[in-house]
């Protein structure tokens, strides 16, 4: 067995450290497909419904209704009714939800660097990223 001094800590190389509980809530929520993607996208203040269903291709409208839902009742995204007529409904970050804006970026500038998509100049959906090809 080979072990290795990590930060003056021997260690055997099969062993892990275990996952963080605090990582792992918040993986629960914010791996969700599309949620990081609405989290930024709502960056730029109050917005409807259909406005954001337009600035993400590829959501549908139920997907996007359960992660709205989701993010409001994590209390990261605020749902405001005005009355109407007609009666219209916003969605805007919280105090919690605008201290993630710093992470979300911190990801962006990462794919930026580190990942590609497929058809990059296509609109529709967007592709899984893949990681670039080492080049040597």
């Amino acid at each position: 067995m080979v072990t290795k001094i990590t930060a003056g800590i021997p260690t055997r190389a099969d062993d892990c450290v275990a996952a963080d509980a605090s990582l792992v809530r918040a993986f629960d929520l914010l791996g969700k497909r599309w949620t990081g993607v609405l989290l930024g996208t709502l960056r730029g203040g109050p917005v409807g419904f259909r406005a954001l269903a337009r600035a993400v291709p590829g959501i549908s409208d139920s997907v996007l209704s359960d992660r709205l839902g989701e993010l409001t009742e994590a209390g990261l995204v605020a749902r405001t009714v005005a009355d109407g007529p007609p009666v219209s409904v916003t969605y805007t970050l919280t105090k919690a939800g605008r201290a993630l804006l710093p992470a979300l970026e911190q990801i962006r500038r990462w794919a930026e660097r580190h990942l590609t998509t497929r058809n990059a100049g296509s609109s529709a959906t967007p592709e899984p990223a893949l990681r670039q090809p080492r080049r040597r």
